[in-house]
């Protein structure tokens, strides 16, 4: 059975969907509630994004434990050892693989995240 659950917001994706066990959430970047970026830079951003992901785990019955791999795009390199701080904050023991990539974003924001996690029901 396959489960989607949605964001908040308009975009036409799911946040979160769940195929078995498996549960695949949408990259998310660090905006606010009405799409904007949020302000600060990498560090503000990497925190709103994790949280949203968090958020969308979460609705789906899964939480940081869970998570079995993270893909994070970042938009400049120089930004990867804040990110990386902030992203330890979240994922404390035992965190998932992980691939962390520079590459341009198709907004103009810093960090995109995405995670799969592992939860039988």
């Amino acid at each position: 059975m396959i489960e989607h659950f949605l964001p908040e917001d308009d975009y036409p994706i799911s946040g979160a969907v769940r195929a078995g066990a498996f549960v695949f959430v949408s990259g998310e970047a660090g905006t606010d509630n009405d799409g904007n970026v949020v302000a600060g830079g990498i560090e503000p951003e990497t925190h709103r994004a994790i949280q949203k992901l968090l958020k969308a785990l979460k609705a789906a019955g899964c939480d940081a434990r869970h998570v079995v791999k993270v893909t994070a795009w970042l938009s400049d390199p120089d930004d990867f050892q804040q990110f990386n701080k902030i992203y330890a904050e979240y994922f404390t023991s035992a965190p998932p693989a992980r691939t962390t990539v520079a590459s341009s974003l198709v907004i103009d924001a810093k960090i995109e995240i995405e995670a799969i996690a592992y939860k039988p029901r």
